[in-house]
């Protein structure tokens, strides 16, 4: 039994895709994207403005045959997924972003459990032969088995999986290679697929195979001479690149001629204020911080000020004349000209920044021929987005300050042009000679008030701040806070009005 459902694209093209109820959703969106000329990896499925769970099959995702399913753009920074890894009964568990391939999920794990072993595992055949064969790893989600290298390097958002939490079960296969040719194709691919990837892999690989569940004979002395072979390869092909460019003395003399253009920095606007290094852990620091539960309670403040806000939202206003609109962007332009200067930070895909200070007469162009300054690959296309309603930089003569309105400190993201080719964006987007006096960020740590007191203050504070019209202070400290038969009335009063 087959059915269809009917896509529609943010352009209200419509496709068809057939379904069955094994029929797998992100299939269901692979197919839809491929029909559209689409990216599938950039759009998500949507059915009554709730976001479709791709990870399951048709028949449990409770839509109908021909149903009508939007398609919407992914948010284009990564999430934060929880992973629980099941290996043969055994749960760990994980906050990973979306973009992590299914492979670099499971070395994670190995990483951070000791005496994981997922990726290379050997297992000796036979009773006096001692040789190991490679005993594969199966991620099974949702009922779909991931074996091959190639489904492995699928990422998290490719497979489905977006956001919330979900459960990646981990089988082995035995298969018909020796763990020493399984590790050699195995590093081999890895470099064609992620140049930058194979040493970091094939150096963590001999730590995890010795892991494996043998008699400790001659299958060890069989391994141990097996796997540093295997990661042979890994490291020549590694070493292939420098070597025509005749190895590292160039680059050392690169670096060595990078402080003399160093020298004119402060009186050169093109070169950054500074220049930060990507963050080493691969979880967002959003997700290590934990706040005490404290700081969400409410107060009275918080009431009485959500109370005051439904009182003014209740009243009729009228809209502003062509008069008040007009003088407040007089007056708007005028704070806008008393600024002297501001200081952008530009985000990199790889995750590097660089600040520059910019005065009321910097435009567009100019901040595109610094960035370019500093790329290993200038010619790349690239753009610029202002957070928030996503607003582009365009590289033209408008200015910067009072074009787009920018005051204080600023953040831009920049993200490369579709037409940039894979292999330059894996490669690091600073050349080397600014990317050697990079340095790290460093996040200062907030200090925790005592829930009763500090944090006390600070939430009355706040609501107090923002409501300050015709609203009390809140007192915490000295135990003189509000009489609660004033608290009372007031509430009394407001619950009358809204009956009203």
């Amino acid at each position: 039994m087959s059915a269809h459902v009917e896509v529609v694209s943010t352009d209200l093209r419509r496709a068809k895709v057939k379904v069955s109820p094994g029929t797998y959703l992100v299939d269901v969106l692979a197919e839809a994207c491929k029909k559209l000329n689409l990216k599938s990896d950039k759009y998500e499925l949507k059915h009554k403005q709730k976001l479709v769970d791709l990870t399951g099959p048709f028949r449990t995702s409770g839509l109908s045959p021909g149903a009508k399913l939007e398609l919407v753009q992914k948010s284009k920074s990564a999430s934060v997924v929880s992973i629980a890894l099941d290996v043969n009964g055994q749960r760990y568990t994980k906050k990973l972003p979306s973009d992590l391939s299914l492979w670099k999920v499971m070395r994670q794990f190995e990483n951070a459990e000791k005496g994981l072993n997922i990726t290379g595992r050997g297992v000796p055949v036979g009773t006096n032969s001692g040789q190991l064969y490679h005993d594969a790893p199966v991620v099974n989600i949702m009922g779909r088995e991931y074996s091959a290298m190639e489904d492995l390097q699928k990422t998290l958002s490719q497979c489905g999986i977006n956001s919330g939490s979900i459960v990646l079960r981990v089988t082995f296969k035995l298969g018909e290679r020796t763990l020493y040719d399984a590790m050699q194709q195995i590093a081999q691919y890895l470099n064609e697929v992620e140049p930058e990837q194979p040493k970091a892999e094939g150096e963590a690989e001999p730590g995890a195979a010795p892991a494996a569940e043998q008699p400790k004979t001659d299958d060890t002395a069989t391994e141990e001479s097996a796997v540093p072979e295997a990661t042979a390869p890994a490291s020549a092909e590694e070493a292939a690149p420098s070597a025509p460019a005749e190895p590292s003395t160039a680059g050392e003399a690169m670096e060595v001629d990078g402080p003399p253009a160093e020298t004119p920095t402060p009186g050169d606007p093109l070169q950054p204020t500074g220049v930060f290094t990507a963050p080493t852990s691969s979880t967002p620091a959003a997700a290590r911080t934990h706040e005490d539960d404290s700081v969400y309670e409410p107060t009275i403040a918080h009431a009485q000020l959500r109370q005051q806000q439904l009182l003014q939202r209740s009243q009729n206003t009228r809209l502003k004349s062509d008069a008040e609109l007009a003088a407040e962007a007089a007056a708007e332009a005028a704070q806008l000209a008393k600024i002297t200067q501001v200081e952008l930070k530009v985000r990199f895909p790889d995750q590097t920044s660089a600040v520059w200070t910019i005065t009321p007469e910097e435009t567009g162009t100019f901040l595109y021929q610094a960035i370019r300054n500093l790329m290993a690959h200038p010619a790349a296309p690239f753009k610029l987005i202002l957070p928030g309603p996503k607003t582009a930089i365009q590289e033209s003569d408008k200015r910067l300050i009072a074009g787009y309105r920018l005051k204080g400190r600023e953040m831009l993201h920049l993200l490369w042009d579709d037409a940039v080719a894979a292999g330059v964006r894996r490669e690091p987007f600073l050349k080397g000679s600014v990317a050697s006096r990079a340095r790290e960020v460093v996040v200062p740590e907030i200090p925790q008030g005592v829930a009763g007191e500090e944090g006390g203050k600070g939430g009355a504070g706040g609501a107090g701040a923002a409501g300050s019209s015709g609203q009390q202070q809140v007192k915490r400290d000295g135990g003189s806070g509000l009489d609660s038969d004033v608290v009372k009335k007031k509430l009394s009063k407001f619950l009358g009005l809204r009956k009203k």
